[in-house]
C-alpha cells in the first residue's frame, strides 16, 4: 500500500479517492480489526509454526524496534507472499502484532472481509489509517504496491515507489515513527513461466482481452507473472526468508502539521536508503551462507 498526493490512497493495485469509499463503515472495520487482534495474534503464532520450518526465517535488528508504535515500510515481493512472513515473523521477534493494509477489492465481499481482519489485514482507507494510528497500532505500508509485486525477475530487490510521498505525510500527520525494512527470499519463491508482459501480448493474453477478462489498456504492471515452483509445479520453492529491520525515524516533532516538499521528500529519501542498505547486506549475508544451507533446500530451489 502507498499513500498519494492530495486525498488519494494507493493499495497494491488500485487508485482509490477517498469518493471510492463512500459505502465504507470506518468505525465498524476499525472495531472488528480491534476485536479480532486476540485471533489473529493466535493465527500467526500458528503460521509461523509451520513457516519457519520451511523457510527459516532469520531475521537481524531486532534491537531496531522501539517501544513506541510503527508504521512499517518495505520492499514489496512478488505475488504478495512476503506479507504473512512479515507478519508472523514480527509477531514472534517483537510480541506485536502488525496489520498489513489491504486492496478494498478484498474487503467487499463480507466473507473474505472476515478473514482478512482475522488474520491481520485492515482496509488501505484514510480514516482507518488514522483510526488505527489514534489506537497505537502498528501497520505495514509497501508504497511500491503493485509495481513490485508483478515486477520482472530482472528487477528483484528494486524499489518501485515512483512519486508517492504519501505514506510519509500520514505518519507526520500521526507524528508516527516510520521504521524501514527489507527482506529477501519471497522474490524467488518463484520462477517464472512468463513475465506480466510476455503474457499479456500473448495469444493467450489477447483472447483474454477479447473474452474481457483482461483489460486492453496496457497495463501490464497489474498483472502477475505466470509463476515455476519447485520442479515446475506451483509449490513455492523454500528459499530462506531473511528479514532486517533498520533504524526507525521518529516523526513526532511533525504531529499535526502538513510538511513542505522537501521536507517529504527528504524522509522518504531517508527510508527508501536505509531499505536499499538493508537489502544488499541480506543478499550478501545470503552469497557467504549459501554453503551452510542444507541439501534438500539446495536441491527444491534450483
Amino acid at each position: 500500500m502507498s499513500m498519494d498526493d492530495g486525498d488519494k490512497i494507493i493499495i497494491e493495485t488500485t487508485t482509490l479517492a477517498k469518493d471510492d469509499h463512500k459505502d465504507i463503515d470506518v468505525a465498524e472495520i476499525v472495531a472488528d480489526s480491534l476485536a479480532a487482534e486476540g485471533a489473529a495474534r493466535q493465527r500467526h503464532t500458528t503460521l509461523y509454526s509451520i513457516l519457519r520450518r520451511i523457510f527459516s526465517p532469520t531475521v537481524v535488528g531486532q534491537e531496531n524496534i522501539p517501544p513506541t508504535p510503527v508504521l512499517l515500510v518495505g520492499n514489496h515481493a512478488l505475488l504478495a507472499l512476503d506479507v504473512p512472513l512479515i507478519q508472523s515473523t514480527f509477531l514472534h521477534e517483537s510480541g506485536r502484532l502488525v496489520r498489513a493494509m489491504g486492496d478494498r477489492v478484498l474487503f467487499g465481499n463480507p466473507t473474505v472481509r472476515k478473514a482478512m481482519i482475522s488474520q491481520g489485514g485492515i482496509l488501505g482507507h484514510p480514516e482507518i489509517c488514522a483510526k488505527m494510528m489514534e489506537a497505537g497500532k502498528d501497520l505495514l505500508v509497501f508504497p511500491g504496491g503493485s509495481y513490485e509485486v508483478n515486477k520482472p525477475a530482472n528487477q528483484r530487490y528494486q524499489l518501485k515507489w515512483k512519486e508517492r510521498y504519501g505514506f510519509v505525510k500520514l505518519a507526520a500527520m500521526h507524528g508516527y515513527t516510520i521504521l524501514p525494512f527489507a527482506t529477501i527470499g519471497p522474490d524467488e519463491f518463484y520462477g517464472r513461466y512468463m513475465e506480466s508482459a510476455q503474457w499479456y501480448n500473448s495469444a493467450l493474453g489477447k483472447l483474454l482481452i477479447r473474452l474481457g477478462v483482461l483489460s486492453g489498456d496496457g497495463r501490464t504492471d497489474l498483472l502477475p507473472p505466470i509463476p515455476k515452483g519447485v520442479w515446475g509445479t506451483l509449490i513455492p520453492k523454500p528459499e530462506r526468508f531473511y528479514m532486517s529491520i533498520g533504524k526507525p525515524i521518529y516523526l513526532r516533532e511533525y504531529k499535526g502539521q502538513t510538511l513542505a516538499q522537501n521536507q517529504l521528500e527528504a524522509i522518504r529519501n531517508e527510508t527508501s536508503a536505509s531499505i536499499e542498505t538493508q537489502i544488499r547486506d541480506l543478499l550478501l549475508a545470503r552469497a557467504q551462507n549459501a554453503e551452510q544451507e542444507g541439501w534438500l533446500r539446495r536441491l527444491l530451489i534450483r
